[in-house]
């Protein structure tokens, strides 16, 4: 399958010297990510000298909300976080919140995980991170034997009905450092309100630490670039492979207990956001084969994981500050709806195999447009950003469709295959798909990452 081939090729990834002097140069390792994750053994030893620098990478900022925030960070041994945050940018009126949320803290030798609540909407918020090296011997022999603080101070503000209706949506990069370097510089420049990561940041991840190259410590020059700009999850199949990635809020946290009801604990990666005039909704498309494929052995439930999201769905599109929102847009890693015949849907039942079709895994879902389509037609929501296919393509809506759907592009920067092989092919490129709301309308800018130049513009009116 030549859509996989650039996970086959791919290399390690180099570290360069961190941000502000708190990261350490580490070899790059050129490895096949398949077999040892984006160039790092499958072993649980930390890629960081437990004797250097405690914190090794600038924050990141995670599900951003109205209300709530997540920051998280890379420590080299073993280590209790915590956030000093305020309105005042000097901090003089910051709280201190440890990682763990209630009950114990988190004691860990990798990432600090920190949940920060009851923020006021739209608002700027300062804050500074820190770590206490902790040595510890067991539940009555732990004590504290230093501490550590980012010198910096970095700031963000709140999602909510005032705050600045301007996002950006990138996919698919799989680890491609090149890829993610050149969104990452186009994002600087545009300067969001957040971010959306549509899914498949990574490739089958064994790791912590392969994932902490990827969102914590990537081999690009911005490393601090989530320290301001907040990022959102939409995660694709990808992204749940692997025995890491089968626990991915290790490093990118869910959002608290307390901030969803009891029966919408395991939807920690949905989101319901309102920024200004638009409304965000976050889905999870889930793995790209039936839960039935032998290849998985059992091992995935992803039938009942989109069910319980329609459940959230109907929900969500009728609580006040997403219905009455003017411009209401879907972001999920799979495509909902495709036209193109010889794209398999994804219920081929047993195994996703049938000759009707040019491949034998989910080219789009229909499974999640049966459940969560006709809840997005009646909502009125004009567009959904989808991912998956490694090519910009724009599906416009129709008479049984209220949506445009938008589907990011590829990661490969034009290039496929490899060696004498490798060819240049125009028609695949990295996407920045850009929205923002000026003079009451939804204008959608596609940048295309390869060239520099915009692929596409399009202009929505608000749906109510």
């Amino acid at each position: 399958m030549k859509r996989r081939e650039f996970i086959k090729s791919a290399t390690g990834l180099a570290i360069a010297a961190g941000t502000a002097g708190l990261l350490k140069p580490v070899a790059a390792l050129a490895a096949n990510p398949e077999t040892t994750v984006a160039g790092f053994p499958a072993t649980d030893d930390s890629p960081f000298d437990p004797d250097g620098p405690l914190i090794v990478s600038a924050p990141m900022l995670q599900n951003w909300a109205e209300t709530s925030i997540g920051i998280a960070f890379g420590v080299s041994s073993m280590a209790n976080g915590y956030v000093l945050i305020g309105e005042r940018e000097d901090l003089s009126d910051a709280r201190k919140i440890m990682c763990g949320g209630f009950r114990v803290t988190d004691v860990n030798d990798k990432v600090m995980l920190i949940r920060v609540t009851g923020l006021k909407p739209a608002t700027k918020y300062f804050y500074r991170i820190g770590a206490d090296r902790v040595s510890y011997k067991g539940g009555y022999k732990m004590k504290v034997t230093g501490n550590e603080e980012d010198p910096l101070t970095y700031s963000f503000t709140t999602a909510g009905t005032q705050a600045r209706a301007h996002f950006c949506v990138i996919n698919d990069t799989h680890a491609q450092m090149v890829t993610f370097g050149a969104a990452v510089d186009k994002i600087a420049g545009i300067a969001p309100s957040c971010v959306i990561w549509n899914g498949d940041a990574t490739n089958t991840q064994e790791t912590i630490e392969s994932q902490m190259r990827i969102f914590l410590v990537p081999g690009i020059e911005r490393k601090d670039y989530a320290s301001e700009i907040p990022y959102l999850l939409c995660p694709g199949n990808h992204d749940d492979r692997g025995w890491a990635g089968r626990h991915l809020e290790r490093v990118w946290m869910f959002r608290q207990p307390e901030e969803r009801p009891s029966r919408d604990w395991d939807l920690g990666r949905n989101f319901a956001i309102r920024m200004g005039d638009v409304a965000i909704i976050g889905l999870d498309t889930a793995e790209d084969k039936m839960d039935s494929n032998p290849r998985f052995a059992g091992l995935f439930n992803s039938g009942e994981y989109r069910r319980a999201q329609a459940v959230w769905l109907s929900e969500v599109l009728e609580r006040e500050d997403i219905a009455s929102a003017p411009f209401l847009v879907a972001c999920c890693h799979i495509p909902i709806h495709d036209d193109d015949p010889a794209h398999n849907p994804g219920d081929i039942a047993p195994a996703d195999s049938d000759p009707r079709y040019n491949t034998d895994f989910a080219m789009w879902q229909r499974t999640c447009a049966q459940l969560w389509g006709p809840l997005l037609n009646k909502a009125g929501c004009q567009l959904v950003i989808t991912a998956h296919q490694h090519k910009y393509r724009c599906l416009p809506s129709g008479p049984d469709r209220s949506w445009t759907e938008l589907i990011g592009g590829s990661p490969d920067m034009g290039f496929r295959g490899k060696g004498e092989n490798r060819t240049q092919d125009d028609s695949r490129f990295p996407t920045v798909i850009e929205g923002q709301v000026k003079g009451k309308r939804l204008r959608i800018t596609v940048h295309n990452l390869m060239t520099g130049k915009v692929v596409d513009t399009m202009v929505f009116r608000p749906r109510k």
